[in-house]
């Protein structure tokens, strides 16, 4: 595993996060991943060179019990080993009914989420600290202070956006500049090689403020792992999936990762992933990596110890200019346009 510098930070992270939103999640009743599975994964990460570890106050069910599982780990270990990111935003049931004030941006709100967030990651600061969202209701300035405020104090040592618009996050960092606040230094947006969407703009403003990128949902919840067919050469939506497979269960999957440009990417990826002797996967997330113009991380949700294995080796793995601008290319139709949903 070799490491990288995290954009403009000082921050130096190991090629691959470690996501964790399925720690502690429980779905039709049942936990995706309990807190035995979750340190076991933690133990592996580490033993591999993961040092990246991204959370959230709302992973798990109830909210926090991701940021708790990693804690209790954590505690067994050199915190200042890790670089440990969480997030603020949504609505948080960790004391039972969400109040008025316990979603949003506010500084109410932020204050007393990284609170709980230090306590049960049982540590002193966090090295990245994410917005979830962009908050509508909630002055752009009154946010950004907050988070100085965070800096300043030591509680935060550097700021992040999740999803939002390019004009967005162009706003939130021009707020920071003219008011000298700290501004955001890394971005999570949903981000893959079949992404439907083009992002073109969000990422132009990455390169021109120095952000790095670290994509969540990188395999496009599975998608470009190769495991799902085409049902359909006129509908991109209707899928054949495996049983178990998120595509089985989770009704956000077509309009999330289904798409024209989806299935003519993936096609491109299992060419690659052929002449690598390599698994779709793995070029997936080396395509990613291989972005010369931001520093690219891609955070992985594995599920099992062998999934996060196959991850890993994707960082040993070399595409060449032609087998990079391929995948890219297939993002687009036969005369430059992007393919349809």
């Amino acid at each position: 595993m070799d490491y990288r510098r995290l954009g403009n930070t000082g921050l130096s992270v190991s090629e691959l996060c470690l996501g964790t939103w399925r720690f502690g999640r429980e779905t039709n009743g049942v936990v995706e991943t309990g807190r035995e599975e979750a340190h076991e994964l933690l133990d592996a990460a580490a033993d591999r060179g993961i040092n990246f570890i991204d959370t959230a106050n709302v992973y798990g069910t109830p909210h926090g019990t991701s940021e708790e599982y990693i804690g209790e780990w954590l505690a067994e270990r050199d915190r200042e080993d890790y670089v440990i990111a969480s997030k603020v935003y949504f609505p948080f049931d960790g004391r039972g009914e969400p109040g008025p004030n316990d979603s949003g941006l506010g500084r109410k709100h932020i204050r007393a989420q990284v609170e709980g967030t230090l306590d049960r990651l049982d540590t002193d600061y966090l090295d990245i600290y994410y917005i979830h969202r962009w908050d509508d209701g909630t002055p752009i300035e009154e946010t950004m202070r907050a988070l100085d405020e965070l800096v300043a104090e030591g509680k935060v040592h550097h700021l992040g956006a999740s999803t939002m618009a390019a004009w967005q996050l162009t706003k939130a960092q021009w707020t920071a500049d003219v008011n000298d606040y700290a501004a955001f230094d890394v971005v999570q947006p949903l981000h893959h090689a079949g992404y439907y969407e083009d992002v073109s703009e969000y990422l132009d403003v990455c390169i021109d403020q120095d952000l790095a990128v670290c994509p969540y949902s990188p395999l496009a919840g599975g998608f470009l792992t190769g495991k799902y067919e085409r049902a359909d050469p006129d509908d991109p939506e209707q899928v054949i999936a495996p049983d178990g497979s998120r595509a089985s269960f989770d009704d956000r999957f077509e309009r999330f990762y289904l798409s024209e440009r989806g299935w003519t990417v993936l096609d491109a990826v299992c060419e690659v992933a052929d002449e690598l002797d390599a698994t779709p996967a793995q070029v997936a997330l080396a395509w990613l990596s291989g972005w010369d113009e931001f520093t690219c991380v891609p955070i992985v949700g594995a599920r099992t110890v062998d999934q996060l294995d196959e991850n890993v080796a994707a960082t040993d793995l070399d595409l060449s200019d032609a087998q990079w601008d391929r995948i890219m290319d297939a993002r687009y139709d036969p005369d430059g346009n992007l393919w349809g949903h």
